[in-house]
């Protein structure tokens, strides 16, 4: 039996296995509702965007601030559930100090994670705690909660690179 991080506690089933790591991510997404990194607006800052989600009411103010090639920093103010603010959380944790075309790269990554239904797998070197929301894409109701900063995003870096600053 395995005691690091709870495994084992379900046995050394397949099963029980997958209940430690749903339990690992609830918790991750937790931790990142609870205390969500680069929350706040901030300025300096060349890009602002919000987004909302009709479904369920979610909204998201995010800045971004870049010299044109690097993500400086990215603020967000927002409310909602637990699921769109930790992966805004999670989004900002893994695109500050990448080129906007890294971020991009996520960006379609974390996408094609999102919408593909529990079939696809995230690379948790890269996407570090964004593995956690692997779970979401089964569930499609909560699909838009997720991408809510991650739209934010692109449509932030979208608006840096045409030139269309708020």
């Amino acid at each position: 039996m395995h005691s690091l991080m709870g495994w084992g506690k379900h046995g050394s089933s397949l099963e029980g296995i997958v209940d430690d790591l749903n339990l690992l991510y609830q918790e991750i997404i937790m931790d990142h509702y609870r205390a969500k990194h680069h929350s706040g607006l901030r300025e300096p800052f060349q890009v602002e965007v919000s987004h909302v989600n009709p479904s369920c009411g979610d909204e998201l103010t995010l800045r971004l601030t870049s010299d044109g090639s690097m993500i400086d920093d990215v603020s967000y103010q927002g409310v909602g559930c637990s699921i769109s603010q930790a992966s805004t959380s999670i989004m900002t944790d893994l695109v500050i100090g990448r080129t906007l075309a890294q971020a991009v790269e996520l960006y379609e990554g974390f996408v094609e994670m999102i919408e593909g239904r529990g079939e696809v797998t995230l690379d948790e070197d890269i996407y570090q705690d964004g593995i956690a929301l692997q779970g979401v894409a089964q569930f499609p109701a909560r699909v838009k909660c997720a991408m809510l900063g991650w739209a934010g995003l692109r449509d932030a870096i979208a608006r840096m690179e045409g030139g269309c600053h708020d």
